[in-house]
């Protein structure tokens, strides 16, 4: 694979995400030149030399200055505020080809979307990100390790690839500068699989205390999650997920050093950066 020789500027929307901060720091470290959609370009807080820009996937002709000299663009399938499909990639893609973008990835937001249907039949090279569970959901933990050394939690056995969010992003840019990659849908995970009684293990470690793992029963879940303000649908995803992970969620792909070249990132490595914040 070989890197573009063309000058690049590559447009990073959902910048402000857990993703495609992780693209935008990738990219930037690649030496390419940034710009990081936003809707409050004031607002937002990105490293040196990213340019911030203002725009709305939701209302695709704020996205025309943006696009000006753009050769890839990272794109997102949600609404970031609403978390609802964006239904705008036609246009999105439209806009895209009439600014001379030579490349997309797209983050997959699970299943079918507007906006990725758009992508996969837009006519720019494109690159689907299929990234497993994110190491970053951990977080959902640090409230209870925190205040009583304990992780509350159903399915202590369920199995998962769980990849770091900075391996997407690693991913995600070299998609989006070098060649290979077209119409590529690449599943993204980490080095290894692990049950949850491991991750806990894991960031206990990490941590230098101990942590309890207390299993919830099924009902017990529900009830917590219910009471915490989980709606039907969200509460039907997780036991959906957690209760019977698909193969593909349990299963290491190797993508990340295929792709980068180097091996992917592990838990280990994910749980000592953000040990602070599992301690009191």
């Amino acid at each position: 694979m070989t890197q573009s020789e063309h000058p690049s500027t590559l447009l990073v929307t959902g910048a402000t995400g857990t993703v495609g901060r992780e693209v935008v720091a990738e990219l930037l470290r690649r030496g390419h030149t940034v710009r990081a959609l936003t809707r409050d370009p004031a607002a937002a807080r990105f490293p040196e030399g990213v340019e911030a820009v203002g725009g709305d996937l939701s209302a695709p002709e704020t996205l025309e200055s943006a696009l000006e000299g753009v050769t890839g663009l990272h794109l997102i399938t949600f609404d970031g505020g609403a978390f609802a499909p964006l239904e705008t990639g036609p246009r999105i893609l439209e806009l895209a080809r009439a600014a001379g973008v030579r490349r997309v990835t797209v983050l997959n937001g699970g299943g079918d979307t507007p906006v990725e249907d758009a992508v996969r039949a837009g006519g720019i090279p494109w690159t689907v990100l299929m990234p497993v569970e994110f190491m970053g959901n951990t977080h959902e933990w640090a409230d209870g390790v925190r205040t009583a050394d304990e992780v509350r939690a159903p399915f202590a056995g369920r199995l998962s690839a769980l990849v770091h969010e900075a391996d997407i992003g690693a991913v995600a840019a070299v998609a989006l500068t070098e060649d290979g990659h077209e119409e590529q849908a690449y599943v993204i995970t980490g080095p290894q699989v692990l049950t949850l009684r491991e991750r806990v293990r894991v960031l206990a470690d990490a941590r230098g205390r101990d942590i309890r793992l207390v299993e919830l029963s099924e009902d017990e879940a529900l009830e917590e999650w219910t009471a915490a303000g989980a709606d039907e649908a969200t509460i039907a995803f997780l036991l959906d997920v957690y209760k019977n992970t698909p193969l593909v969620g349990r299963t290491v792909s190797g993508t990340v050093e295929k792709v980068t070249g180097r091996p992917a990132r592990s838990f280990d490595a994910w749980a000592r950066e953000h040990a602070d914040a599992f301690r009191a």
